[in-house]
Order: structure tokens, then C-alpha cells, then sequence
């Protein structure tokens, strides 16, 4: 078992609140990932867990036994840190095993401990190397197999991948999902990476200030953000934002016109009405249904592969921002003007925070 509770946890640095009364219970065998902005307090809540920081109040329990004071080695954890912090004048044999030698375990228990380890991360004629011999992907490797060769109750990652380059993030986060299902122990990943919280994660918990903005799978913090901020940080390009003020008649008054929909916020209230890129169309002569027309002039198009991102100006100074397929890409020429849609079932509306 490893289930996970935050009870009312708060961190200060002085003066400085950097986690700020945090619930959280984190499901047995669960891939629960970390994210938000650089300083939003998910790597301190994973130290607080580890017990390499102390907590200022609340608890942290396992398994219902409150570990809020108990020292790193009692809590039955084991970490990565985004260094891998290995040993540099031990081999790779003897950092995976270095665990079990603190722990007295006997000699040829930790060969066989070791070598099965080894030969799951396929590391294991990498054995009699020490770190400074290993490319980065493999010191992970090694990082990875020091934490899992003592079966703790719970795996905490702290922005593991961030040190590689593009093609071995993907190849060592497609390993440690691989692990994850085979060992089946309680994860908790930090990360700043939207995207690799959104393919690895069971459930995401969006942190800023400190503070969770919500918790939900990857589905629906993309599709149902409960938050702005949720909705502006998720997402690649990200968001476009209107603003404007609700009418009696469930529109919402903007700069681009006026935009139907279904709200339960009071008449007269100022909000930001949200779509994202991919929700935003040329105008054909399909049916348009659930649609609002737009008329804007097109400012730049970056093509990325198989897709481009197009930036728009409605005459007002509203930009906005599409998302279209590669064989889309000659419908949005740099400097005229076109007709787009804005698919109404599609929107968000958040009150609007004033300056």
C-alpha cells in the first residue's frame, strides 16, 4: 500500500508562505504528477514528503501512520532528484545497491537485488562503470534503479527528464510509465512540462502560489478547466481570452462582437470568455450551427510539422490564436483578411480579475 494524505500542510521560508494549507490524497498505486510555474510549490511539497524539508503545519500520512516527523530513511521512500545525485567513485553496481548495504543486507542478497534491477532498466553491462562513464540517460537509469531495488511504498521524481534532450525525455519517460505498470507503487512526478505531465500522469494537481488550482485526469484539466489559470497554463498554443461583460440575455458584449452562451454568472458581471486554438475554424460553406463568425486579418503563420499556428487581429486589437492542419495552411495568407468561427460549445467563461 502506499496511499498518501496531505492534511492542511503549510511550508514558510521565513516570511515567505510557499505552501499554503495543502489537501491532497493520493490514491495507492496512483501516477499523480506535479505541475505548475517555476515557484508554484510543487518541489517543496515533494521535499516536505520526503522529509528533506520540514513542515510549518499540518501532516503528511502514509498509509493512514502520520510521517510528518519521522527521518527521510523511516518513511519507507524513495527519490530522484533531477541531479540523479549518484555516487561518483562507487560503480553503478554499487550505487543501485548502496540502499541495501546501509540497510545490512546480506552481500549476495544485493548481487541478485542488483542485478534483477539491472536487467530491467538494461543496464546491466553498465555494472562495473562509475558515473562519469555514462551518458545522461543512462546516470537516470541508474538514478531510477537506486530508488525501486528497496520496493518503497512510494516513487517521488523531481523533474527527472529535464537534464536530457528531446528524443531521450521521450525515450525515459516511455521507461518509467513502462515501470510504473510493472511495479505498481505509488508515484508522485514533479514537472513544469504540460506535456509529459499530460501523457504520463492518472490524475495532474495544478499548483500555483502554493495553492492547488485543480485536480483532475489529463482529460479534464484540458477540457474542463475549473480555473484561468488552469486553462492558460494547459495547453500549446495556449488559450485565446475576450474579454467582455454578460448581457440579460446570456451574450456576452465584446470587442469582436457579441458571443452567445451558457452561463450561470450574473448580468452586468465582466468575465473572460476562453476558446483554445484548435477550436477556432475558417469559415466554410458547412453547416455553422453551433458557430460565431468572425471577421480578422491574419498576422503571422509558424508552421510546426505537420500543423501550423496562425495569429489573427480583429479590428479592435483582439488577437487571436489558431491552431490548423498542414493542408489548412494555404487558407491563412500573412495580411488578408478571412472569416473565422468560433465553436459555441466549446467556450469558457471566468469571472474576470481586474489589475
Amino acid at each position: 500500500m502506499g496511499q498518501v494524505t496531505f492534511n492542511n500542510l503549510s511550508k514558510f521560508f521565513g516570511s515567505t508562505n510557499i505552501i499554503n494549507g495543502l489537501n491532497l490524497e493520493i490514491r495507492d498505486s496512483e501516477f499523480l504528477v506535479l505541475l505548475g510555474p517555476s515557484g508554484c510549490g510543487k518541489s517543496t511539497t515533494l521535499r516536505l514528503l520526503a522529509g528533506l524539508e520540514t513542515v510549518s503545519s499540518g501532516t503528511i500520512s502514509i498509509d493512514g501512520c502520520d510521517v510528518t516527523a519521522l527521518e527521510p530513511r523511516e518513511r519507507d521512500i524513495a527519490m530522484v532528484f533531477q541531479n540523479y545525485a549518484l555516487y561518483p567513485t562507487m560503480t553503478v553496481a554499487q550505487n543501485i545497491g548502496f540502499g541495501l548495504k546501509a540497510k545490512k543486507i546480506p552481500p549476495k542478497l544485493i548481487k541478485e537485488k542488483v542485478e534483477e534491477i539491472s536487467d530491467l532498466l538494461g543496464i546491466t553491462n553498465l555494472l562495473n562503470r562509475k558515473p562519469n562513464a555514462l551518458s545522461g540517460g543512462q546516470q537516470q537509469r541508474v538514478a531510477i534503479g537506486r530508488a525501486i531495488v528497496r520496493k518503497p511504498k512510494v516513487f517521488l521524481f523531481d523533474e527527472p527528464l529535464s537534464n536530457l534532450d528531446a528524443n531521450l525525455r521521450l525515450e525515459m519517460r516511455t521507461e518509467i510509465m513502462k515501470l510504473h505498470r510493472e511495479l505498481g507503487a505509488t508515484t508522485i512526478f514533479v514537472t513544469h512540462d504540460q506535456e509529459e505531465a499530460m501523457a504520463m500522469a492518472d490524475r495532474i494537481v495544478i499548483m500555483d502560489n502554493g495553492l492547488i488550482e485543480q485536480v483532475g485526469t489529463p482529460t479534464e484539466i484540458y477540457f474542463q478547466p475549473k480555473t484561468r489559470m488552469v486553462a492558460s497554463f494547459i495547453g500549446n498554443p495556449s488559450m485565446n481570452f475576450i474579454q467582455g461583460k454578460i448581457s440579460q440575455n446570456l451574450e456576452v458584449n465584446t470587442a469582436i462582437g457579441k458571443i452567445k452562451v451558457n452561463t450561470l454568472l450574473n448580468s452586468g458581471e465582466e468575465v473572460e470568455v476562453g476558446i483554445r486554438p484548435e477550436k477556432i475554424k475558417i469559415v466554410d460553406s458547412k453547416s455553422r450551427v453551433n458557430e460565431i463568425e468572425v471577421r480578422v486579418s491574419v498576422t503571422y503563420v509558424e508552421l510546426l510539422g505537420p500543423r501550423a499556428v496562425v495569429k489573427m487581429k480583429h479590428e479592435s486589437g483582439q488577437q487571436l490564436t489558431s491552431v490548423v492542419e498542414h493542408d489548412e495552411i494555404d487558407k491563412y495568407k500573412v495580411g488578408t483578411k478571412i472569416s473565422i468561427s468560433l465553436d459555441s460549445q466549446a467556450l469558457h467563461i471566468f469571472p474576470r480579475i481586474k489589475d
